[in-house]
């Protein structure tokens, strides 16, 4: 290099490693920050799908508290039906709700898949309850 001349010497593969290094560094980032969105949001998920099915079993308790109380009381027979219909209603809703919940899971394991992150886990096996780990068989459950 000259004295006059205005260029500045780099050597190239100490920029070039840099560079690589600083690329795999954001890589590292970005898959740390996947992995703890994707833990985050399977936590949410099973949060959700405890919650949806906590409601189902209350509500069901409410029926039978409800048809309980019209059987062992002085009423009539027809006494609190337009309740008891809404709650039907309503249980109906959250069944919906629930299968709507079971499609986002779906939808949500083919994006874990897509991106390589396998965090949002398969469903529960077919015919069973609790979680991966000890799956009860719905006729022990009952």
């Amino acid at each position: 290099m000259k004295a006059t001349d205005n260029t500045i010497a780099m050597p190239f593969g100490k920029a070039n490693g840099a560079q690589a290094n600083g690329r795999a560094a954001a890589a590292a980032a970005s898959g740390n920050a996947t992995a703890v969105h994707g833990l985050r949001i399977t936590r949410d998920l099973h949060d959700a799908e405890a919650a949806l099915d906590e409601a189902l079993i209350r509500q069901a308790n409410l029926l039978a508290t409800m048809v309980r109380a019209r059987r062992e009381t002085p009423v009539g027979p027809f006494t609190g039906q337009d309740a008891l219909l809404r709650l039907a209603a309503s249980q109906k809703a959250v069944l919906d709700a629930s299968g709507e919940l079971a499609r986002v899971h779906g939808k949500l394991l083919d994006v874990g898949r897509e991106m390589g992150s396998g965090l949002v886990d398969d469903c529960p096996p077919t015919g069973s309850l609790g979680d991966a780990a000890h799956p009860v068989a719905l006729v022990d459950a009952a």
